[in-house]
């Protein structure tokens, strides 16, 4: 059962992984009427995992600048907001106010090239 009425269903393709850099990220948007719901999607190597686009610490969206989600050397996801810095294989918070917090996940998964939710 879905929180979010816009949150998309299971099997909606988001994107090619080809789209993706590696390592990188990519923001994604959906709304059902008034409700919106931000997601992300980080890719590293033939491996890719989903984010609700929601910092624990603050609410606010990760990113302020469309799919900047990695700190430069691309190992680490980053809440622009607060500096707070998280593994991007389970969203663990390592560095900052929500310290061993976690980002809510959304799953993904790849499927013959594509980023499809799970």
């Amino acid at each position: 059962m879905q929180d979010n009425p816009a949150r998309p269903a299971v099997g909606v393709r988001l994107c090619a992984v080809a789209d993706l850099a590696d390592p990188g990220a990519k923001g994604f948007r959906f709304r059902a009427g008034d409700t919106l719901f931000a997601g992300f999607v980080v890719r590293m190597g033939d491996q890719a995992w989903g984010y609700v686009d929601s910092c624990p610490h603050a609410g606010w969206p990760l990113s302020v600048m469309d799919d900047r989600y990695l700190v430069r050397g691309g190992d680490k996801l980053l809440c622009a907001g607060h500096g707070a810095l998280f593994r991007p294989q389970d969203g663990v918070c390592i560095v900052g106010p929500c310290e061993g917090d976690r980002l809510t996940p959304w799953p993904v998964r790849i499927v013959e090239g594509a980023v499809l939710t799970a």
